[in-house]
């Protein structure tokens, strides 16, 4: 995987005054291909797209965090300050084992994995997890069903092994624990709630009327 240069961005220069947030995102064509059968693939564009804005505006307004990359093979929408660390493909796993360690090697201690696909995540929810992950070395966020991972801090100096897919809940688990880590788990609706299927879309939908309503 090629990445940005790390020493090169200016905005990085003091690694250890906070957590660093690796926010990973497929090509953008290729997301959200299960919900084809329901959106043109300019709709799922539009989605993908508003989906990631989110979290990078919960990003920037979380008081734990210092440094906001990208992880994905493209930059697309992504603003130019922010580093977009390449994804060649291999897997979303390797892509993220390749892109801590860099962080590690600049000197970041602190890191927090978010995927793009989470519309209602907040500052807060990001601030939860960090501070969770201060007090035992590892905090995760599950998703709805108890089995994945919507969001992952690691606050170590060592190189972990990531392993987002099914059951990532339990494999994160245990692997934080095989390291002696003291693993906390947080439950927030707004890292709970991520786009995958075309109930979750109907709910997106129904919150956002609610929002235009209120």
């Amino acid at each position: 995987m090629s990445i940005t240069p790390l020493e090169s961005q200016p905005h990085l220069r003091d690694p250890r005054r906070g957590a660093c947030a690796l926010i990973a995102i497929n090509e953008r064509s290729r997301c959200k291909s299960r919900l084809s059968m329901l959106l043109t693939p300019a709709a799922r564009l539009e989605l993908v797209r508003s989906m990631l804005s989110a979290v990078l505006a919960a990003a920037a307004g979380a008081q734990t965090l210092r440094h906001i990359m990208v992880v994905s093979p493209e930059r697309d929408t992504v603003p130019a300050q922010i580093p977009v660390l390449a994804d060649t493909g291999q897997s979303l796993n390797a892509a993220l084992i390749e892109a801590h360690r860099a962080v590690l090697d600049f000197g970041c201690r602190e890191v927090v994995i978010l995927p793009a696909d989470l519309p209602t995540i907040s500052a807060a929810d990001i601030d939860a997890v960090v501070r969770a992950g201060r007090s035992g070395g590892f905090a995760i966020a599950p998703d709805s069903a108890d089995t994945g991972t919507n969001a992952l801090c690691l606050a170590i100096a060592q190189p972990f092994h990531f392993q987002f897919g099914d059951d990532s809940k339990r494999l994160h688990l245990e692997t934080a624990m095989r390291l002696g880590l003291r693993p906390q788990v947080i439950s927030l609706p707004g890292l709970q709630f991520d786009i995958d299927s075309p109930t979750d879309l109907n709910r997106l939908e129904e919150l956002r009327w609610h929002a235009r309503q209120a």
